[in-house]
């Protein structure tokens, strides 16, 4: 019997994830080849990106590969998520409610804004001399 996949793609910040879901797992999760622990040094990046599994309680049910790029940990964090949620969908259209609910489905709008001239930063001024 071959295994079945389910696949999808999640967004955050400046950070694209790609991620399959294959049925029949164990619960390995690895991220550009190589293990998810390896790869997220922080354990809240790794807990981030399980909560749509525990959510769900489909921990041990499928192995996760996943492909991450551009922006941070934090971002691909996010990214890989949102793409698990996703591919859940595909495995049971039933979950819907509750990773609607949990906020897992809504794309995170939230980008850096970007510098403006004459400025510090985004919104930071440099400092006032008055003499």
């Amino acid at each position: 019997m071959p295994d079945t996949r389910y696949y999808a793609t999640g967004k955050r910040k400046c950070s694209v994830a790609r991620c399959w879901l294959i049925a029949g797992g164990s619960g390995k999760i690895t991220v550009n080849r190589r293990a998810v622990d390896e790869y997220f040094s922080r354990d809240t990046d790794t807990m981030l990106l399980r909560q749509p599994l525990a959510l769900t309680e489909t921990q041990d049910q499928f192995d996760i590969l996943a492909t991450v790029a551009g922006g941070g940990t934090s971002g691909q964090a996010g990214a890989l998520r949102h793409s698990i949620a996703r591919a859940l969908l595909q495995f049971n259209p039933e979950l819907r409610q509750a990773l609607k609910r949990a906020g897992f489905l809504t794309r995170d709008p939230r980008k850096k804004e970007r510098k403006k001239y004459g400025q510090r930063g985004a919104r930071a001024r440099y400092q006032y001399s008055k003499r």
